[in-house]
């Protein structure tokens, strides 16, 4: 049995900014590992099998699930399933490391719940809707129809920010790190959330 460490869970709706504080905190933290999670999604432009996700089949997704071999795990859009593998955190924790998470807003949710006491989970919050819809179009990775679908969620996740530990505002990409970095550093040193 591997000894429990600690995780860090950044969630937040698709186009926050989320991603882009924890590749910050990852060059900062030599004692943070990214935990990669699974997905049925197909790849976009060039990302690698098992750095960006664990890309796999929608059939070993659901045997997985069947197998209890996932902490987490959603439907985020109908057809794609992403969720968290037991193995990953174990294999982080082996090391030594403190687990770090971007992830959606339940799935951060269900960590959060399943390993309390040892989590920090916040929430990025963008400066509005109209600011997160003009980040996700201006992605150009998405069709119309996806687009729709993700801010129909964002929407949705955006009223999830109170039951984190911690809202971070986003509303300047340099302020957010510098402020995930302080946050990161405490709950590293001290074993509390604040």
């Amino acid at each position: 049995m591997t000894k429990q460490g600690k995780l860090i869970i950044f969630s937040a709706p698709s186009g926050a900014g989320k991603t882009t504080i924890v590749k910050h905190l990852l060059t900062k933290f030599p004692e943070l590992e990214f935990s990669v999670s699974a997905t049925t999604r197909p790849r976009r432009g060039d990302e690698e099998n098992d750095k960006a996700y664990h890309f796999i089949s929608k059939e070993e997704f659901l045997h997985l699930i069947a197998k209890k071999e996932f902490v987490e795990f959603e439907e985020v859009y109908s057809g794609t399933f992403y969720g968290t593998l037991r193995t990953e955190i174990e294999r982080i924790w082996k090391k030594g490391k403190t687990v770090i998470f971007d992830i959606d807003v339940e799935g951060g949710l269900h960590l959060k719940r399943k390993y309390d006491g040892q989590a920090m989970a916040i929430f990025v919050q963008p400066p509005s809707l109209e600011v997160l819809k003009e980040r996700l179009t201006a992605r150009g990775t998405d069709s119309g129809e996806k687009l729709k679908e993700r801010f129909i969620k964002a929407e949705k996740e955006l009223n999830y920010a109170p039951r984190f530990d911690i809202i971070l505002k986003n509303y300047d990409l340099q302020t957010a790190c510098a402020e995930a970095e302080k946050l990161v550093k405490n709950f590293i040193a001290n074993d509390c959330i604040a």
